[in-house]
């Protein structure tokens, strides 16, 4: 018969994963100036912008409240599941990390082939921006992501205005190139 993991295991499994997350992001984010060194109008084309940490709280106020909620859940979970209250402490300081990192002002680029946010790098073809946008922020959806998709970016108005023109450029450039057909006719 196969025997369960101790609480122990699921505990350092947690943390462990969670620690792999917070090091992957730290990583990321790390890359930002190096990817996106210059801000405004690009040479190519493209713009660039930075957002501040009031901008990141209201592009992130959906984890920022999950993750508060993950913060606590496991201290009403440590007796009954008779885990070593250490892993609740590493929990909440890794938590209590990515939530510091979630607010770090972030750098944002549009080039005509990407989009660039968070330290990462997404081609347009995957991206799509939502048909509801939200007033302070500019929402896009990852396609094949459904409910997991949204990637909001933050930024001062003025920017985010200026990003938006460029990001419905980038899609109407390429609906006009699914269908050159209809540009003929």
């Amino acid at each position: 018969m196969v025997s369960l993991p101790t609480s122990e295991q699921v505990a350092f499994a947690a943390v462990g994963i969670l620690a792999i997350i917070l090091a992957w992001d730290a990583f990321w984010l790390t890359r930002q100036r190096r990817d996106i060194p210059e801000l405004g109008m690009l040479p190519d084309g493209g713009f660039a912008w930075k957002s501040e940490g009031a901008h990141e709280l209201i592009r992130q106020w959906g984890n920022l409240g999950s993750m508060a909620a993950m913060m606590v859940l496991p201290w009403g979970l440590l007796e009954a599941s008779n885990t070593p209250i250490v892993y609740a402490i590493v929990w909440d300081i890794l938590l209590g990390l990515h939530l510091i990192s979630l607010t770090v002002p972030k750098r944002y680029a549009i080039t005509s082939t990407h989009l660039f946010a968070d330290g990462q790098r997404y081609a347009w073809e995957r991206l799509r921006l939502a048909k509801r946008q939200p007033k302070r922020r500019i929402m896009l959806l990852r396609n094949g992501w459904g409910p997991f998709g949204p990637l909001p970016l933050g930024g001062d108005q003025g920017s985010l205005a200026t990003a938006k023109e460029y990001i419905r450029a980038m899609e109407q450039a390429r609906s006009h190139k699914k269908f050159p057909k209809a540009e003929q006719e």
